[in-house]
């Protein structure tokens, strides 16, 4: 018997690691750390009018320029001196969150994977699921000025020479996160050379959410990705229009394991306006 109870205590561990792997939140989870001193929540949609209590309202589009290309991240020095005017510290638990679409709060994410930031959740489900468990709102917080310490990864961000090396590379494969018509370039659109990076497969990021806007299990993801090929001894370069959808499928193959995972951030807005850049 007692043989039998270490088993199931070590299953119900082992299952616990595997439903952990993501740098996830539960609403729950957070509710019971609301005061936290260790824990800074973000929200980085905009246009919010109702936040968690206690949340920056920090918009992810807060630390990106339109030059030279529409929505391209900020230099890391310019985004940490925004974060940091925010009052979001680098030392902290940033706890990333949106509007229930999940693509801001992934955009949020990746940037501050980018800058070395070494604990970063989103919260599953988002304003979604907190309100869903009755987690308490109320106004934005105007965090007290702190530091912001960039420590640059830059083997999270693809240039587009990078994605060009890819392109029918063995050794890569590259992931549009658009919708499918996007994809095959039958949606509208003001782009003028619709389509898709030559060898490109297409993960819709809204397909890695369940109905209630959580991220589906560790199994569902893994088993999406690796049928379209996409497994963990590439390096994936991930992109949407303009890179905001691509942070959540970062954030999926990170917490998956893969090892080599990058954002390009030009994205495809960017790609199609070389025109020697095949298009598909």
């Amino acid at each position: 018997m007692k043989i039998n109870r270490l088993f199931l205590l070590g299953l119900v561990l082992l299952l616990a690691s595997a439903v952990s792997a993501q740098d996830l939140i539960s609403a729950n989870e957070l509710k019971q750390n609301l005061k936290n001193a260790d824990y800074v929540i973000v929200n980085a949609a905009a246009n919010q009018k109702v936040f968690i209590r206690g949340a920056i309202d920090l918009p992810h589009g807060t630390l990106c320029t339109d030059e030279p290309i529409r929505n391209v991240i900020k230099s890391p020095e310019a985004m940490a001196a925004e974060l940091g005017n925010h009052g979001i510290s680098s030392d902290k638990t940033i706890i990333v969150y949106d509007e229930g679409s999940t693509k801001y709060a992934g955009r949020m994410y990746w940037m501050l994977k980018y800058l070395g930031a070494p604990n970063v959740k989103m919260l599953d489900g988002n304003i979604t699921g907190w309100k869903a468990i009755r987690g308490p709102i109320g106004g934005a917080t105007k965090g007290k000025k702190a530091t912001f310490t960039a420590n640059v990864d830059a083997s999270q961000l693809a240039t587009m020479d990078e994605v060009k090396k890819a392109v029918d590379n063995s050794a890569y494969v590259i992931v549009d996160a658009r919708t499918p018509e996007e994809y095959a370039g039958t949606a509208e659109t003001e782009l003028g050379r619709p389509g898709h990076v030559p060898s490109a497969v297409n993960v819709n990021y809204e397909t890695l959410a369940d109905g209630k806007g959580l991220l589906k299990s560790n199994d569902t993801l893994s088993s999406m990705f690796e049928s379209k090929g996409i497994t963990k001894d590439k390096t994936v370069i991930v992109y949407c229009e303009t890179s905001v959808r691509a942070g959540v499928i970062y954030l999926a193959l990170k917490g998956l394991g893969y090892p080599n995972v990058k954002v390009y951030d030009g994205a495809y807005l960017e790609w199609q306006s070389i025109d020697s850049n095949k298009v598909d």
